[in-house]
């Protein structure tokens, strides 16, 4: 494997237009379910550290990072960040039950520290980020939440990472899942409300469209019965971020990755930090992201949980004023 300096070189980020829900994009979905601490590397090469002890990787302060930083945030010395903590490694809860950690966790960190802020991590619903956002309670969010044009009428966005979904199936089984020919007559669990649910929704239609048998949806109560109903064969596939299934297909023996679609099919999303809009913090986040991209530390937050394919080269800030232009620019 390459360095993922080397790697981010390669690629661009210029994303194009997004799903509309403000919900839907990119809730993690099926998650910790089946997960086991691993002391020992798994199939990608990881270790995957699941303990409350996490030794982080940590940064150094960027002084101009953190005076761009409102003194109404700064005055406490905390950056309060939201995340969602269901969906390994995206953010889960450690062996302890209680500990949030995962590479969400690890890159809020690295943005307090360039900010020279303590980090202060508040698990929440999916349900619940919006509107404690908007009321002050939390100043940033970092759990796998994409950019879309609803979103940016009430929130600022600090892009840092790709998003993809992921289909998984049974080990045993020869699915190939490109598009919607592909899950014609299948049933497929997917969760409520969701950015992977409206994909399907709209590959259902276009089966429909052709005269060919939709998808059945399935909708299961906790993650555990969605993996449960996966590997007894009562369901074909699932849907869910990609850095989960991708977890999954390398830590079990009886589960595989089948397809990969972009979070913002038809088009491309990032994922990014989430900010109250006009309230100034964004920029500074974008800051510290691009020097923590710059000094290598964001890089090894990435490989340390197996995500190096969904690291980007810069960061950007993206608002209300200037999302038409961020919807203009090609896919990577």
């Amino acid at each position: 494997m390459p360095p993922i300096t080397a790697r981010l070189l390669a690629l661009a980020v210029l994303p194009a237009v997004v799903l509309p829900a403000l919900a839907a994009c990119s809730d993690p979905g099926a998650s910790a379910a089946g997960a086991s601490p691993s002391a020992s590397a798994a199939r990608n090469g990881v270790v995957y550290n699941t303990s409350p002890e996490q030794n982080r990787i940590r940064a150094q302060k960027d002084a101009a990072a953190a005076a761009a930083v409102p003194a109404a945030i700064s005055k406490d010395g905390k950056l309060t960040v939201a995340t969602t903590a269901g969906s390994i490694p995206l953010s889960f809860h450690a062996t302890d039950d209680k500990t949030p950690i995962g590479v969400e966790v690890d890159i809020a960190q690295l943005v307090a520290d360039k900010l020279g802020l303590a980090l202060d991590v508040q698990v929440t619903s999916w349900e619940n980020w919006p509107l404690k956002t908007q009321s002050g309670d939390f100043e940033a969010v970092f759990s796998n939440v994409g950019i879309n044009k609803d979103r940016v009428k009430l929130f600022d966005f600090s892009s840092y990472r790709a998003a993809y979904m992921g289909f998984e199936a049974k080990k045993t089984s020869n699915y190939n899942i490109k598009g919607a020919d592909d899950i014609s007559g299948l049933k497929v669990s997917v969760g409520s409300g969701t950015n992977q649910e409206k994909i399907l929704l709209a590959w259902n239609k276009e089966l429909e469209a052709k005269g060919k048998a939709p998808a059945t949806l399935q909708y299961y109560s906790s993650d555990a019965d969605t993996i449960l109903a996966l590997s007894s064969g009562r369901t074909d596939l699932n849907i869910a971020p990609y850095p989960s299934v991708s977890y999954r297909e390398n830590t079990r023996n009886d589960l595989k990755v089948v397809g990969k679609v972009n979070a913002g099919w038809p088009s491309e999303t990032l994922v990014a930090a989430t900010t109250l809009k006009g309230n100034g913090l964004a920029p500074a986040i974008t800051d510290a992201l691009n020097s923590a991209i710059k000094d290598g530390s964001y890089g090894k937050v990435l490989d340390r949980w197996g995500l190096y394919e969904e690291a980007v080269p810069e960061a950007k800030t993206v608002t209300e004023a200037n999302f038409a232009t961020y919807q203009t620019g090609k896919t990577p």
